[in-house]
């Protein structure tokens, strides 16, 4: 048996170390009263120990500022100028941290080959780690910059990628808890209703098809508010341009035929003095040419170097006798005509209205032609495509909300048992008087029939994730009535809660490092052992960080950190060490007796370990 367990315990730990491993090292320099400290950390449960006041919280202060917590210039160490904190995460792959990245123009990479930036990850395994740094540079000036994976970041994105990387729980920095969009996944993932089932995506396709089609709808309601302003405007500009029979490089030919009417005399003039040197006088090159080609033709019965040159001047000849007939040609059309310059100067002038008018050119024109009667067709025929689109948005309103109360009546259902099981964890965590609640209020509850009709014809008070909004109500004492939790959950109180439902929900539903900062004021004994376990638990689908005074959960570390706060040369120094088993032995008496370790504290550490 007790093998089975130990092995039990090895595959459990494998598998954490193979699939939850968020946060890899924590880089900070200058930071309240460190100088310069590196924390590694590794799958499963990390904790943090040490003395009072030794700097624990600094560390978790820091990670929160890391990943978009308010900056002030009071965190950085006294009489320093600039600091830093760095992260390297390695994140599951979560197509909604790539599209987030991949929009700022970050990329992420794995052993394989990186994202493009389009955010395809070309069929990754679910199961596909990917490296994420993230640096934030701090100055006394108050400003900041942001840095993911050496790119730019702006704090935005920092704020949007939290949820995914780092869940922080502790005194008063409940940053998921108190949000009640939250509050669905966290009721989804125990239903086993998260995003990916097949009862999900159905709602999200009929979503997206109604959301289309209502877009539709409503640009097509838009042509027809302003149809009857556009049509005489549209009508007439398609008039205009089809009147003016436009052809793309009409206006650079017709500049060219104006050029030439204008300048018809020193046209002629050239184009007859050329032909004559060509062709007609006396001494004209053709026929020089000529008989130079006979000359050679004698020369070369005597030297046969110069019948090299008879058929270059044969094309020569052929060449200038083409171009004496091209100019003589010319020459003969060339006319000038008052009328036609007149007709050229109007048509040049009309072109260049309408391309003024249209866009800049004659192919802007056409195109703004073309476009022009495609939206006169349209809002010709606006009557028949809104009956049709409305045909269309009633049968997809009428599939999205069959699946969505399917959807809803699967969340009511397990929203009684989730209720239970949270009751039934606080109670472990000593908090045996709260009372939860799951409240579900659905979109058209407290409507009208009339207010009910126009809501489902449109998409107010829905979304791809159903009609539901979800709300958890919390009462920790007896005789007080049940209300949102954010408004009655103490700091204490609500790292437990926490913690109750990750454990209780399906937590590798949405994997991530999971911090919680003296999670065990108020408690101790067999409370404490219980949230040590719970700790446990959460830590086989989460990497969980706790900040802890007590034992009893220390002894449940798959990485044990002590932090020391020491003095040097009149400064204060921070470190961090990681405990081997000797020293957990050591660390763990410490805290059951205080200052003075005794070897009954050391027996009863060593017993806590064993078991």
């Amino acid at each position: 048996m007790k093998y089975l367990r130990q092995l039990e315990f090895r595959i459990c730990k494998e598998l954490r170390n193979s699939l939850t491993r968020m946060l890899q090292l924590l880089n900070l320099s200058n930071i309240a009263l460190i100088d310069e400290l590196k924390v590694e950390f590794e799958p499963g449960l990390n904790l943090l120990t040490g003395e009072t006041g030794s700097g624990k919280s600094i560390i978790v202060d820091a990670l929160g500022l890391l990943i978009g917590g308010r900056y002030t210039s009071e965190l950085l160490k006294t009489g320093a100028e600039r600091g830093f904190i760095e992260g390297l995460f390695s994140v599951v792959h979560n197509p909604h941290v790539v599209r987030l990245l991949a929009g700022a123009g970050v990329f992420v990479e794995d052993d394989e080959e990186p994202f493009s930036s389009h955010g395809k990850s070309g069929g990754k395994s679910p199961e596909t780690q990917h490296q994420l740094i993230i640096r934030r540079e701090l100055s006394a000036s108050g400003r900041n910059k942001i840095f993911i994976n050496n790119r730019l970041a702006s704090h935005s994105l920092l704020r949007d990628l939290r949820p995914y990387l780092v869940d922080i729980h502790g005194q008063g920095d409940q940053q998921t808890l108190f949000n009640p969009e939250t509050h669905l996944e966290l009721l989804d993932a125990f239903a086993g209703l998260s995003t990916g089932s097949g009862l999900c995506e159905t709602v999200i396709n009929a979503f997206e098809a109604l959301s289309k089609l209502q877009h539709l709808l409503e640009s097509l309601k838009q042509d027809e508010s302003v149809k009857f302003q556009l049509l005489d405007t549209l009508k007439y500009q398609i008039q205009e341009l089809e009147y003016a029979q436009l052809a793309i490089g009409e206006d650079e030919n017709l500049e060219v035929e104006r050029r030439r009417l204008i300048n018809v005399e020193k046209l002629t003039a050239l184009s007859q003095a050329s032909y004559g040197r060509l062709y007609e006088d006396d001494d004209a090159a053709l026929a020089r040419v000529r008989q130079t080609i006979k000359d050679l033709a004698e020369l070369g019965e005597f030297d046969p170097t110069f019948r090299g040159y008879q058929e270059g001047l044969e094309s020569a000849s052929a060449v200038l006798e083409d171009l004496a007939f091209s100019l003589r040609n010319f020459s003969d059309k060339l006319e000038f005509s008052s009328g036609r310059l007149a007709e050229i100067e109007d048509r040049l002038a009309e072109i260049s209205r309408l391309k003024r008018k249209y866009g800049g050119s004659i192919e802007a024109a056409l195109e703004h032609l073309a476009r022009s009667q495609d939206r006169l067709r349209t809002i010709e025929t606006s009557d028949e495509r809104e009956t049709e689109l409305k045909r269309q948005l009633a049968q997809a309103n009428s599939e999205y909300w069959r699946r969505a109360e399917e959807l809803h009546v699967n969340r009511v259902r397990a929203a009684r048992k989730f209720e239970k099981a949270v009751e039934q964890g606080l109670a472990q965590v000593a908090m045996d008087n709260a009372r939860f609640e799951v409240r579900i209020i659905t979109a058209g509850q407290h409507e009208t029939a009339q207010e009910s009709t126009n809501r489902r014809s449109g998409l107010n008070s829905i979304s791809e994730r159903g009609i539901d909004h979800v709300e958890f109500y919390f009462s920790s004492n007896v005789g007080e009535e049940l209300k949102p939790l954010a408004r009655v959950a103490s700091g204490g109180e609500a790292s437990r809660l926490m913690l109750t439902l990750k454990t209780v929900a399906n937590a590798s539903e949405f994997p991530r490092t999971i911090v919680f900062d003296e999670i065990d004021a108020g408690i101790g004994g067999r409370v404490s052992e219980a949230v040590g376990e719970k700790l446990r638990q959460l830590s086989e689908t989460n990497q969980v960080l706790c900040v802890t005074h007590q034992p009893q959960i220390a002894r449940f570390a798959d990485n044990h950190l002590v932090v020391k706060k020491d003095v040097m040369k009149g400064r204060t120094r921070v470190s961090v060490a990681k405990l081997d088993r000797k020293s957990r032995i050591e660390e763990l008496a410490r805290m059951l007796t205080g200052a003075e370790i005794t070897d009954s504290a050391r027996k009863h550490a060593r017993e806590m370990l064993k078991n």
